[in-house]
């Protein structure tokens, strides 16, 4: 049975507007605008992002899951809950 993914994830900074993670050899960027469940989290919150497979991100103190390609394009997966 397949475990948590090892491969690189990293946040590499945060910023007022949002904040950058590293998978593998790709940065992308989430903003609070289009991510605000992050807006009133903290860096330790933030840094805490688990990889449990290739396209899926998971911050379980923030109980907040995302698959990586609605990070790379947040306008093609509207907002559904606030």
């Amino acid at each position: 049975m397949p475990g948590i993914l090892t491969s690189e994830i990293e946040v590499t900074n945060v910023s007022k507007h949002g904040f950058w993670i590293l998978l593998e050899n790709e940065e992308l960027f989430l903003s609070y605008k289009d991510f605000p469940w992050f807006k009133k989290s903290t860096i330790e919150q933030i840094l805490a992002v688990e990889r449990p497979s290739k396209n899926h991100l998971y911050w379980s103190q923030l109980d907040v899951d995302l698959s990586v390609d609605s990070i790379r394009n947040p306008s093609a997966f509207p907002l559904i809950a606030n």
